[in-house]
């Protein structure tokens, strides 16, 4: 069986042990020759893959592993690059949260005037990303999940409308582990679901066992009652911030009975709820930092003195066993059945044939077949309608340097109650983020 060459976009992240990891699980049905890590933040890359270095060492030394932030060397040769990035780092991610909130907005890092603002630093993030693997390995796949996923895919289908890049998130997954979880299934793989949506924007309108029969009136009378609540066991429910968003799904629910929501809807259906339970002296950025961030480093440099990774705490990142069944697809043309962010294009009839979508696909190794969802109610159309234009005026600002269409965007969201607040909001978040949009005129 061939093994593969995978490089990893985003090498400094805390998400990338857990990701390696994980590749490590699957090496049988997924054969890695090389893992290649590139980052633009060479000193931060280090620390991770010093550690991933000894722990593949342990683990699979068969494996070569290499640490870069020259593309060349990165981008060379590989079949597969995998791109978590997050351009600006935490730093910036508690801007994105702490400047709305001061305006009594939202501050969220993928929703709202904060998802836009990491939207406008992601773009040419991964544009750079998808000309390095176009330079020096087209014939790569790029399976991209860098947020903010929504504002991303678009710029990648006006801007780059040839590449090779697969756009896909990861949180449909984490909710329909905790769905099968109380279903009493072992694994989401037991389920097949029927979902339509913008990305953190989407609702679940059937799901069945292997043998077709449908288990939504279960799955829809548990979230009435609880949200998407389990025993309080998941790591998501561990987090006090995450605790309170699973439980929040049973207040979206209720605007549709027939269905059950991604989580993020919280943000637009309930903005004032939302404002006036955060801190705007400690959001998630600055919970991510002291937890996630110093927890991660700290077992990589722990590995690092110990010259072993044999007592680690770090843990596979089970959610990212979707880009293995992803890479597996196109590899092997399983025709694996995956929710995928793709061109409308017919997909859901009644809708804007050019919008970045979130359903579900048949993949392949050509890449993602659509299946058709049909139409759709008012009420979502007319919601998705709305948001869709946020992120279409936002890949337009971007590419025209244009301040109007930003404080339009903004303006346009759900989360903003007004256009003097958007402007607002806007001028602040220009201040901070000079080293990373283009000037905006």
């Amino acid at each position: 069986m061939k093994k593969f060459n995978i490089t990893i976009a985003g090498g400094g992240s805390t998400f990338t042990p857990g990701i390696i990891l994980m590749l490590l699980d699957y090496l049988d049905e997924f054969p890695i020759d090389t893992i290649k890590l590139y980052d633009n933040d060479g000193d931060r890359q280090k620390t991770i893959a010093d550690a991933c270095e000894i722990l593949l060492k342990e683990r699979a030394p068969e494996i070569s592993l290499l640490a870069s932030t020259n593309p060349e060397e990165a981008f060379t040769n590989v079949d597969f690059v995998m791109a978590h990035i997050r351009v600006g780092k935490y730093a910036m991610r508690e801007q994105d949260e702490k400047i709305p909130l001061k305006h009594g907005v939202v501050g969220q890092e993928t929703c709202g005037p904060g998802g836009i603002a990491y939207g406008m630093r992601s773009i040419p993030g991964v544009l750079e990303l998808v000309d390095y693997m176009e330079k020096y390995s087209p014939e790569a796949w790029m399976l991209n999940y860098s947020n903010p996923a929504a504002i991303v895919a678009e710029a990648t289908r006006k801007l780059r409308p040839n590449s090779k890049i697969l756009n896909i998130c990861d949180m449909p997954i984490g909710i329909e582990e905790l769905i099968a979880k109380n279903l009493g299934l072992s694994s989401r793989k037991e389920m097949e679901v029927d979902y339509y949506g913008l990305n953190h924007f989407g609702w679940w309108t059937d799901i069945r066992d292997k043998q077709g029969n449908s288990l939504m009136s279960k799955v829809t009378e548990h979230v009435s009652q609880h949200g998407y609540a389990t025993d309080g066991t998941s790591e998501l429910e561990q987090q006090e911030s995450w605790n309170s968003t699973l439980k929040k799904a049973k207040d979206v629910q209720v605007l549709d009975p027939s269905t059950v929501p991604n989580t993020y809807l919280k943000y637009y259906l309930y903005p004032d709820y939302e404002v006036a339970h955060s801190n705007k002296e400690y959001t998630r950025a600055n919970e991510v930092m002291a937890g996630r961030e110093k927890f991660i480093f700290g077992e990589c440099r722990d590995i690092i003195e110990k010259g072993s990774a044999e007592e680690t705490k770090l843990t596979i990142d089970e959610h990212a066993s979707y880009i293995v069944d992803l890479a597996k697809a196109i590899a092997f043309n399983t025709k694996e059945r995956m929710l995928m962010i793709v061109e409308n294009n017919g997909a859901i009839i009644n809708f804007d044939p050019t919008a970045m979508v979130e359903v579900p696909c048949i993949v392949g190794s050509k890449g993602p077949e659509k299946l058709v969802v049909g139409e759709i109610p008012r009420f979502q159309k007319s919601l998705m309608e709305q948001q869709v234009g946020v992120e279409k005026l936002v890949v337009e600002a971007f590419e025209e340097g244009s301040y109007q269409k930003l404080w339009q965007a903004i303006t346009l969201s759900k989360t903003v109650p007004s256009a003097k607040v958007a402007k607002d909001i806007l001028d602040d978040l220009i201040e901070v983020n000079k080293a990373f949009w283009p000037e905006l005129k």
